[in-house]
C-alpha cells in the first residue's frame, strides 16, 4: 500500500489541481450515498417495489441538500472539458479525435452495464420474476443514464458553450419556469431545463478553466446569493424543499430541473470554489491524494454499478433470510434509517466487487510503457499502481 501511494503521488504531474479531482469524487459519493439512503426496495406479496423515505419522513429532506451534488459534477466537468479541449486545440488534435476519446471514457462502461442487465433481465423473466419487480429494478439501473446523456451532449458542445456566460442559460431556466408555473404552460416545456439547467454550472466550469473565477469573492457571492434565492423560492415561490424527486409530489426539483434546483446548484458551486484552498492543502498528503485518485479512476464504474450493488445485496439477503429492516421494509420510521445506515458498509463491499469485475471497461488495459513505470523496476509495480500512474499522467 505504501508503494502504491508513493507511485500515485510521483506519477501525478505537479501542475495537476488535485482539489478538482476531490470535488469530482465528492460529487460521485454524494450521488451514491443519496441513492442508497433515499431509495427503498419494499418486498410485498411476492413483488418488489421502490419507495422513498422522503415520502414517509419529510424531516429527512435536509439530506437532499447535502447529497444532491450534480451541480458540482457539472462544474468540474465543464472545467475539465474546457481545459482538455483548449489543450487539444493547442496540440493540433482534431475535434473528432478529442471527442471520441472523451466519449469512449463515458460510454465504454455503459456498454458493460447494458449487456449484463440485458442478460439478467432475460434470466429473471425465464425464472418467473414478475414484470412489476423487473420494471422496478431496471428503472433504478437505467434512470441514472439520463445524467450521462446530458453530460455527453454538453461535452460535445464544449467548443460552442465554453465561452457562454452562465447568465444566459440561467435566464432560459427562469423564463421556462415562469411560463410553466406562472402562466400555466404545458408540463413538457420544463424539459428544456434538462439542458439549460445543467448548462449553468457547466458554463461556470468553463469560465473557471479560463481563469474567470479567481478569488474568494465569487465563491461567497454564489454561495450566499444562490442560497438566499433558493430559500426564497421554497418559502414563497411554491417550490419543494427536497432537491430530489419525491413520489407523489406535484413538483420535482430534479425531473426536470427547476429554477430552485439551479440556484441551489449555484450555491453548491460557490461552496466548492471556497473549498479549493483547504482541499489543496489536505491533498498535499500522498495518502489522502491516493484515495481521491483511485476513486476518480473508478468514478464511472462507481456511478454505473452502485445501484446494482444495492440490489444485489437486497435480493441475496431476501432469498437467504426473508425480509429484513432497512432492506425490504417500508421506510416509514427512524428505525428504517438506522437499519439502512448499518447496511451501507455491505453495499460498499458489493460495489467493490462490481468495481473489481467491471473496472477494466472504464480504462481498457493498463498501460505498461516507460511513462507508467519510469520509476523503479517494471516488475515491482502492481497492476493497480500501473493503472493509477498511467491514468494520472493521461488525466
Amino acid at each position: 500500500m505504501h508503494e502504491l501511494i508513493r507511485r500515485i503521488d510521483a506519477a501525478t504531474p505537479p501542475e495537476r489541481d488535485r482539489a478538482v479531482d476531490a470535488l469530482r469524487a465528492f460529487a460521485i459519493l454524494g450521488v451514491v450515498l443519496g441513492h442508497w439512503l433515499v431509495t427503498a426496495l419494499v418486498a410485498d406479496s411476492g413483488t418488489v417495489r421502490a419507495a422513498s423515505p422522503l415520502l414517509y419522513q419529510p424531516h429527512l429532506t435536509p439530506l437532499t441538500w447535502a447529497l444532491q451534488t450534480l451541480a458540482v459534477f457539472y462544474l468540474v466537468g465543464g472545467q475539465m472539458s474546457a481545459r482538455s479541449h483548449a489543450s487539444a486545440c493547442a496540440r493540433g488534435v482534431p475535434y473528432r479525435q478529442w471527442l471520441g476519446a472523451r466519449m469512449a471514457r463515458l460510454f465504454r462502461p455503459v456498454a458493460a452495464v447494458l449487456v449484463v442487465w440485458t442478460l439478467a433481465a432475460g434470466a429473471m423473466l425465464a425464472s418467473g420474476v414478475g414484470l412489476t419487480t423487473l420494471h422496478t429494478l431496471l428503472k433504478l439501473v437505467l434512470s441514472p443514464l439520463w445524467f450521462l446523456l446530458v453530460f455527453a451532449a454538453l461535452t460535445a458542445a464544449t467548443p460552442l458553450v465554453a465561452r457562454l456566460h452562465p447568465l444566459w442559460p440561467l435566464a432560459v431556466v427562469l423564463h421556462v419556469d415562469l411560463f410553466r408555473f406562472g402562466f400555466g404552460g404545458p408540463a413538457w416545456v420544463g424539459w428544456i431545463n434538462l439542458a439549460a439547467g445543467w448548462l449553468v454550472p457547466y458554463c461556470l466550469g468553463a469560465a473557471w478553466a479560463r481563469g474567470g473565477l479567481r478569488g474568494r469573492t465569487i465563491g461567497w457571492v454564489l454561495l450566499l446569493g444562490g442560497g438566499a434565492v433558493t430559500a426564497g423560492l421554497v418559502l414563497f415561490g411554491g417550490y419543494p424543499a427536497a432537491m430530489v424527486g419525491v413520489p407523489g409530489a406535484a413538483i420535482s426539483n430534479l425531473n426536470p430541473p427547476t429554477l430552485a434546483a439551479v440556484t441551489f446548484g449555484l450555491a453548491q458551486c460557490g461552496a466548492a470554489l471556497l473549498l479549493l484552498g483547504p482541499l489543496r492543502r489536505v491533498l498535499a498528503r500522498p495518502a489522502v491524494w491516493a484515495v481521491v485518485a483511485l476513486l476518480n479512476l473508478s468514478a464511472m464504474t462507481v456511478f454505473l454499478w452502485h445501484q446494482t450493488a444495492m440490489m444485489a445485496v437486497t435480493s441475496t439477503v431476501l432469498r437467504l433470510s426473508g425480509p429484513l429492516p432497512g432492506l425490504h421494509t417500508v421506510p416509514d420510521g427512524p428505525g428504517w434509517l438506522a437499519a439502512r445506515l448499518a447496511w451501507l458498509p455491505v453495499f460498499a463491499v458489493a460495489l467493490l466487487v462490481c468495481r473489481a469485475a467491471f473496472g477494466a471497461y472504464e480504462h481498457g488495459e493498463p498501460r505498461t510503457d516507460g511513462r507508467v513505470v519510469r520509476e523503479g523496476r517494471p516488475g515491482g509495480v502492481t497492476g493497480e499502481a500501473r493503472k493509477g500512474a498511467g491514468a494520472m499522467r493521461r488525466g
